[in-house]
């Protein structure tokens, strides 16, 4: 047991698939934690682990110096904590609850003016992971109160990062990925529907196409690169030239009956900036056309 452990005391509200894993990864490393759950039967697995069962949000918070909240929505987040607003005062809330920025914002200001410190961390794993060295966590909010835990919040995923003082910039950086994780996603089925209707194992696909997909995420910091200078021109690979390759892509997915929104989307993007005088800038261009209004 780390001195860190005998010394801190945590409680956990919210015990589903995340929060279940999340007290459970604390246990493992030794720390004194308090239980919380609507339905009193979920802490159960964790009890028999050596978790103490709370009758009330408000007793947990009051038997602990940091305070994990993972619930359903910030919302919840925000009432549940609001519920125990008398014995906040002196603690840390890690509000590692999904929502918006705006509301984990407005959760910190009400933990704030409890007399608490207010970290929100956006999961960017899932439960099974909680506790690996390799789980990302991005933390935003109260910079001692970080310094004050890393032992503690590097225990749930040991790549824990505070990214900036607010709140709210976590949780946007925890929509991007999930965004460019999407649309990858979506780009890679659309992708196999098209070569399974081929005849094409996509298990062979990947294999040859190795050196291909791997190269995609080495373009991220060049784009980023372009959006940050507000700088688009490019003497190669500019948007007139991808243009045919689009149109070939609808082409042949319409011929073998596959769904053609996605590549017909991609297409009035490239189309639209083309026409509005773009057609020698990178395909990073294309973020003023998301940016509008």
């Amino acid at each position: 047991m780390s001195e860190n452990a005998e010394k801190v005391a945590v409680a956990v509200l919210g015990l589903g698939e995340m929060g279940s894993a999340l007290a459970g990864a604390l246990l493992d490393a030794g720390y004194q934690v308090t239980v919380w759950n609507r339905s009193k039967d979920k802490a159960e697995p964790l009890v028999a682990k050596g978790a103490h069962q709370a009758a009330t949000p408000e007793a947990a918070v009051g038997a602990a110096e940091v305070v994990i909240v993972n619930v359903k929505g910030g919302a919840a987040a925000t009432e549940l904590l609001g519920t125990a607003g008398s014995v906040l005062p002196g603690r840390t809330v890690v509000d590692l609850t999904d929502g918006t920025s705006e509301q984990s914002r407005a959760t910190g200001q009400l933990v704030t003016a409890h007399g608490a410190d207010y970290l929100h961390g956006q999961i960017m794993t899932i439960a099974p992971a909680i506790g690996s060295p390799d789980a990302v966590v991005f933390y935003g909010g109260s910079t001692p109160a970080f310094d004050r835990h890393q032992a503690l919040l590097r225990v749930l995923g040991g790549r824990a990062t505070l990214v900036s003082p607010d709140p709210g910039e976590s949780v946007l950086y925890g929509m991007a990925v999930h965004d460019i994780m999407w649309g990858l996603l979506n780009g890679f089925l659309h992708a196999a529907a098209l070569l399974g209707n081929a005849g094409i194992q996509i298990g062979d696909f990947t294999k040859h196409a190795e050196p291909s997909l791997a190269a995609l995420p080495s373009l991220f910091p060049m784009l980023a690169d372009e959006i940050d200078r507000a700088e688009f021109a490019t003497p190669y690979g500019a948007l007139e030239h991808h243009l045919p390759s689009i149109d070939d892509l609808i082409t042949e997915s319409r011929a073998r009956g596959i769904d053609t929104n996605l590549p017909n989307h991609t297409r009035a993007l490239v189309a639209e900036a083309i026409n509005a005088g773009h057609s020698h800038d990178s395909y990073a261009r294309l973020v003023q056309r998301f940016s509008r209004g």
